[in-house]
């Protein structure tokens, strides 16, 4: 039976209200595709009746969920009122806590950012950090204008995976003491806001995949290439995070180094350029960044470097070919930004390496790509609880 057709039958109360529930979460996510939609229009795109339609529209505007944005005129018929969600309904938030940089932004129901905040991480330890972490929120939120009970969700970006049963954050090398048992509960509850914690490179390429150069790909891997080695596989537009939520941990590859075998991670990192780069003769204060600029100079041990890090990078996209069969790779984190400079070097070493070639992008978003993965996971959780609320009081 259509659906129209259903919500009109007399029936059980409890009945009748899901209908109502199922047919107003339809037309709000319909919306939410189309940005604005006439009665009309939403009727044909869903396949549901025009008054089951205006019914529908009338209590998701009732309860603030979506709201009259104009008219259009058509050249034959009446004017029509059109209709978009309410962006104001209910925020995100989204965090990324990096070794070097803490970025912390609030989101409305669009995905639109209304106020962030990027500051040195200067902290050197898991309480200190807890601390910027809270007060960096705090004070994104207040320069939001938000109301802080209307952040319905946050999603925190970190280096590591969260053990739910250990209820802590394994493999944070970067971040010491960031493993401790019960910190995110202390998070939680610090800013009253409900939060999940996600690995920073599954949520870069979330962000990747909804606001990057990762749109639309079937299956794409991204490698964030900073003070760590991680990688994201988004499948379809779902992450895979394999058994354990360990799926893309490619850091823990060995490496054949000297005097003894090394991790991946420590070949193919911001650490390993500076000290590929001192080996052959750069000296002073030395950053990846730093590194990069004088091969765009054309200093000879910093053109070594970039062009070995090109090397192993070649090897770490050959082992995610052979695994995976991505169509796309897409390199970002701080390394990422100097991708024009590897491009070259990835690309020559990979043709050597194996007959396995997906095609291979800089990140579109830069740094940005794990808070704004962060921001869009927060958002599907964020954009259900809304509903839920609002929908309840009708």
């Amino acid at each position: 039976m259509p659906a129209s057709d259903a919500a009109d039958q007399p029936d059980q109360p409890w009945n009748r209200q899901r209908l109502r529930s199922t047919n107003e979460r339809l037309l709000l996510d319909r919306l939410r595709g189309l940005g604005a939609a006439s009665r009309a229009q939403l009727a044909r795109e869903t396949g549901l009746s025009k008054p089951t339609v205006s019914s529908a529209l009338a209590a998701l505007a009732a309860v603030g969920l979506v709201r009259e944005v104009g008219t259009h005129a058509p050249e034959r018929g009446r004017t029509a009122v059109l209709y978009a969600p309410d962006p104001a309904a209910g925020y995100a938030l989204g965090v990324d806590v990096g070794r070097g940089w803490l970025r912390v932004a609030v989101a409305d129901l669009d995905g639109t950012l209304v106020a962030r905040a990027d500051v040195r991480n200067r902290a050197r330890g898991s309480g200190a950090l807890a601390d910027l972490v809270v007060s960096t929120a705090r004070q994104v939120v207040a320069d939001s204008g938000v109301d802080p009970a209307e952040v319905v969700h946050g999603v925190v970006g970190t280096p590591g995976v969260y053990d739910e049963k250990q209820r802590r954050v394994r493999y944070a090398m970067h971040l010491p003491g960031w493993g401790r048992a019960g910190l995110l509960e202390d998070l939680r509850e610090a800013l009253g806001v409900p939060l999940e914690m996600h690995n920073d490179a599954n949520l870069a390429a979330l962000g990747e995949y909804t606001y990057g150069v990762g749109a639309g790909s079937r299956l794409f891997a991204y490698i964030l290439i900073g003070t760590g080695l991680g990688m994201g596989v988004v499948s379809e537009g779902r992450l895979f995070t394999g058994a354990h939520g360990l799926a893309g941990e490619i850091g823990f590859l060995p490496w054949p180094g000297q005097p003894r075998p090394e991790r991946l991670e420590d070949a193919v990192s911001g650490v390993a350029v500076v000290e590929a780069a001192r080996r052959f003769g750069m000296s002073g204060q030395l950053t990846a960044k730093a590194v990069f600029e004088a091969a765009r100079h054309g200093n000879p041990a910093a053109l070594r470097a970039v062009r070995l890090e090109g090397e192993r990078i070649a090897h770490t996209v050959a082992a995610a070919a052979a695994v995976l069969d991505p169509d796309l790779v897409v390199l970002g984190g701080g390394v990422g930004h100097s991708v024009d400079l590897l491009l070259g070097p990835v690309r020559e070493h990979l043709r050597a390496l194996t007959p396995l070639r997906p095609r291979i992008s800089p990140s579109r978003l830069g740094e940005d790509a794990v808070l704004l993965g962060a921001v869009a996971t927060a958002l599907g959780t964020a954009r259900d609880t809304v509903f839920e609320r609002r929908s309840a009081r009708s």
